[in-house]
């Protein structure tokens, strides 16, 4: 991932005052890395999207930290943490609640379900059939849910960080494109390096192999993270970068690799994200670095592969790559 020149904010006055979110971040960063060695790609974009008001699909092999840098991230959070663990007989009632009947007042009572939090994290979002899928499209959406013609809004802030295998396709079903469009990031987790290994078995040893959640501090408050996603919101985005996210996006329907390029939503999320990301290096304007640092992985997995590329064994990441090449960056 390109990361941008964390001088550059050294040399502009900020309009924006963002030294509280810079001590968000921080502090959030330094509880993680209590726990997770490395992995500083997947944290920063958790950070960026959880200041960006977006979702998260976190890809990678099983064992490499991703379920728990999520359970860190919001235990790190004075905030309501939830976990599904998705199966194939799981049903819609089991993540949103249904409507049990009370005997004692003679009607029925929404009994709400997991759903109704502030950090949802869904293990193995992949293994749930379409019914139960379909759950979700008006949960990371509108950020309600509607049962038995009543509506009931989630309390904010909300994130839905979901996790699947890429390599274990046994029993699972493909994640419709509608609802992967509304994930603001596809992180890919990879393994880590020897050092990092080494420095993992370090750490379980000095911990007994044992790992006990007490040890993270809840250094942010739920208030907190809604005003400094308005601080995110407040960041500025000229007409050329704007230009330049367009002309990105535009050249992905364009490209003889791919078979759909990336939706509108696509480019207002990765505006969005690269605000957030901007921010996080303590700028209150967007650079064409930071749209590059975050396109990969708000494109990734809304854009699709025509079949020979696919054959080929090109991956989204090459033909994003490529576009930015092609596109003409403002200066």
């Amino acid at each position: 991932m390109d990361t941008p020149d964390k001088d550059t904010k050294n040399e502009f006055e900020n309009r924006t005052d963002l030294s509280g979110l810079e001590k968000l971040v921080q502090d959030l960063r330094n509880e993680i890395s209590k726990v997770i060695v490395g992995q500083e790609e997947m944290i920063d974009l958790l950070l960026v999207a959880i200041l960006a008001d977006g979702h998260v699909l976190i890809e990678g092999n099983p064992g490499v930290a991703k379920t728990l840098t999520t359970r860190l991230l919001a235990e790190c959070i004075n905030t309501k943490f939830s976990r599904i663990q998705f199966t194939p007989d799981l049903m819609p009632a089991d993540v949103v609640g249904t409507s049990v009947y009370n005997p004692k007042v003679t009607d029925f009572e929404f009994k709400k379900g997991p759903a109704f939090t502030n950090v949802l994290l869904i293990d193995e979002i992949n293994r749930s059939p379409a019914k139960t899928q379909s759950a979700l499209f008006e949960v990371m959406e509108e950020r309600q849910i509607t049962v038995d013609g009543n509506t009931y809004p989630l309390q904010e802030p909300f994130m839905v960080v979901a996790t699947q295998n890429p390599i274990d396709h046994e029993g699972t079903y493909r994640l419709p494109e509608a609802q992967l469009d509304r994930f603001l990031f596809k992180i890919e987790v990879p393994y880590p390096d020897l050092e990092q290994e080494i420095s993992i078995l370090e750490g379980s040893l000095n911990r007994s192999n044992r790992f006990d959640l007490s040890m993270i501090r809840k250094v942010v408050s739920a208030d907190e993270i809604i005003k400094q996603r308005k601080a995110v919101q407040q960041v500025h985005v000229s007409a050329e970068v704007m230009k330049y996210i367009a002309e990105i996006t535009q050249n992905t329907r364009n490209s003889g690799s791919l078979s759909v390029g990336a939706s509108p939503r696509a480019s207002v999320y990765l505006m969005r994200a690269s605000q957030a990301w901007a921010a996080t290096r303590g700028r209150d304007f967007v650079t064409p670095e930071d749209v590059k640092s975050v396109v990969r992985p708000a494109f990734r997995h809304r854009i699709m592969l025509t079949p020979e590329k696919e054959m080929e064994g090109v991956s989204p990441d090459q033909v994003i790559k490529l576009i930015l090449e092609k596109t003409e960056v403002p200066r």
